[in-house]
């Protein structure tokens, strides 16, 4: 079979068998099938959907398309967690020291920023001489002696969606279910985690804009990891607003770093301890020989603990062991006064009194793009100083009088800056009226 008879028959509707679609992604990692035909593939999946058979396939021929890990010589157990993207969202950064301070090994691979959502690797590697390339020897090295890694997809461990996902953010792409299950979850199987937490966004800031579409997607995910002997719990987290307060790469590691001292903005912390907690009690439930018996290491417990390691300074420890592991600059980090800022500063102020109403989380991205902070092609360098910090003021709920600061915009140039401060204006929406601010969490699926 040609390529072109699987792409013509996911196009007009068809359902493509495994031998299909392992014949497609072989071919794709082997420099077979042309970027061209994989856009095309893509699209074709993008409006037909897949069935969750499909999924399951295409999930297991993108982890297998190369090495996959096995890491039961470090660890009993390894728990992983992963976000389906979001403005803001620097959670990897805050809850990977966090669990692993409370000795729960944290194997994790990461990407790049997709469309309007900004990529883990890329804030890091804000942090100057942060390493993402690891090899598996490496990657196995560090989670035994540090018990916290997060690297990228190499050519060794799922090429094929390291591949894809590159494709995808310039394709028009990325928002397809089936494509966002298979990515996310082919990176959680080649990285021989047993257990793994899904961070599920909803809202105009995430890929499932409704609280259906969301549970839709972490059922499916949650489905093809228990097929695949994976342990599986599912947040669905809110993404109607920025999470936090910052958006751009250096900006957000300079949050992170806050949040690890005990500060940080309210509704970041509470995320990043309610993930924490569903991996404590995951991997409580499931490690043979853990002091807890299992069933009775309760919610209420597990973020107690996690929340402990914020404020007694044990997850910022690991932090800086994590990442001077990998080569980071811990100066930078210890003074994130050092880390990358752009030139030009600017407020946007509010035009009326009132209440916010609405923050468009995706406009915000979309910005963040737009100034440099993300890809608009394959390949483009991204710039780590630029971006977007909210007021608290700033978020949905906050009371505003007129002429008083909404967010500042970080920019390289005057007329970026002006951009930004133009389209920001119109991602607001106003209110007489006191508006509720929308819960962290929308729902836990365990």
């Amino acid at each position: 079979m040609r390529i072109v008879d699987i792409i013509t028959k996911k196009r007009d509707g068809g359902e493509l068998s495994r031998a299909e679609i392992e014949l497609f992604i072989r071919g794709y990692v082997a420099g077979e099938v042309p970027d061209y035909q994989a856009a095309a593939f893509c699209m074709a999946v993008f409006f037909r959907g897949m069935t969750p058979q499909e999924t399951t396939h295409l999930t297991e021929a993108m982890a297998f398309s190369g090495d996959t890990l096995d890491l039961h010589d470090v660890a009993a157990f390894i728990v992983d967690k992963h976000s389906s993207g979001g403005v803001g969202d620097k959670t990897t950064l805050v809850v990977g020291p966090m669990v692993a301070s409370l000795g729960v090994p944290v194997g994790k691979m990461s990407g790049r920023g997709l469309s309007f959502s900004g990529g883990t690797l890329d804030k890091l590697e804000a942090i100057p001489g942060y390493r993402v390339d690891l090899t598996i020897a490496q990657f196995k090295r560090q989670l035994r002696e540090v018990g916290v890694v997060v690297a990228g997809q190499t050519h060794e461990l799922a090429p094929a969606d390291g591949k894809l996902y590159a494709l995808r953010d310039v394709t028009g792409t990325v928002d397809s279910l089936p494509l966002i299950a298979g990515s996310i979850m082919s990176k959680k199987i080649a990285a021989g985690a047993d257990a793994i937490v899904l961070d599920v966004k909803v809202g105009k800031g995430a890929f499932m804009e409704t609280l259906p579409e969301a549970v839709e997607l972490a059922e499916l995910m949650a489905q093809i990891g228990r097929g695949l002997g994976r342990k599986m719990t599912a947040l669905i987290g809110d993404m109607s607003q920025p999470l936090g307060l910052a958006a751009g790469n250096a900006l957000e590691v300079a949050e992170a770093i806050e949040t690890l001292h005990g500060r940080g903005p309210a509704d970041f912390r509470q995320h990043c301890v309610d993930v924490a907690a569903e991996m404590l009690l995951i991997a409580r439930v499931h490690v043979p020989g853990t002091s807890e018996v299992p069933g009775t290491f309760e919610a209420e417990s597990a973020h107690t603990q996690a929340a402990a390691t914020l404020d007694n300074g044990t997850a910022w420890a690991k932090f800086r062991q994590w990442i001077a592991a990998q080569g980071g600059d811990l100066a930078v980090v210890d003074d994130p006064g050092r880390l990358a800022h752009a030139p030009i500063i600017e407020p946007l102020l509010a035009p009326r009194d009132g209440y916010v109403a609405k923050v468009d989380a995706r406009e915000v991205g979309f910005t963040v793009v737009d100034l440099g902070g993300g890809r608009a092609v394959k390949g483009d360098p991204v710039d780590p100083a630029v971006g977007v910090v909210l007021e608290e003021r700033g978020k949905i709920g906050g009371k505003v009088a007129a002429g008083e600061p909404l967010l500042w915009v970080h920019a390289r140039t005057d007329v970026a800056c002006a951009a930004a401060l133009a389209r920001l204006a119109a991602a607001y929406a106003f209110s007489d009226a006191p508006v509720a601010a929308p819960p962290v969490i929308h729902r836990v699926i365990r």
